[in-house]
């Protein structure tokens, strides 16, 4: 059986966030965690305007490039490991960015129903 560190929401292994801009907290692409995370960086979300004006507003600056720390800024579009109580306070204020079902971390389902998640879930477009 795999360990829950390598499973996505939907019980399957994790697939990558994003390399670029490289997220995580282990800056590995993949939104996973361990006890030193005291964010929890388990939602893989597709930031949105809304979205980054909303967390800039609640102090947490995402646009701004920190050079210092490797963070380039971010855009909309781009995709980032969100912390989960961020990702909620947003669902609240209407401002939730999307998500990729297959790269947040499965401990999301302990404070979010897979069915509230579905709703915000990013769909390929064909």
């Amino acid at each position: 059986m795999q360990d829950d560190i390598t499973l996505n929401v939907l019980g399957q292994p994790l697939v990558p966030c994003s390399f670029d801009p490289l997220t995580g907290f282990f800056r590995d692409g993949c939104c996973k965690t361990n006890e030193q995370d005291a964010g929890s960086h388990l939602v893989c979300a597709i930031v949105s305007n809304d979205f980054l004006q909303f967390s800039l507003k609640r102090g947490n600056d995402l646009i701004t490039p920190r050079p210092e720390y490797q963070f380039p800024g971010l855009i909309a579009g781009d995709q980032w490991c969100l912390c989960l109580n961020r990702w909620i306070e947003a669902l609240e204020a209407n401002c939730a960015p999307m998500i990729k079902l297959e790269s947040t971390h499965i401990k999301t389902l302990e404070k979010v129903s897979l069915e509230v998640l579905e709703q915000y879930a990013e769909v390929e477009k064909l």
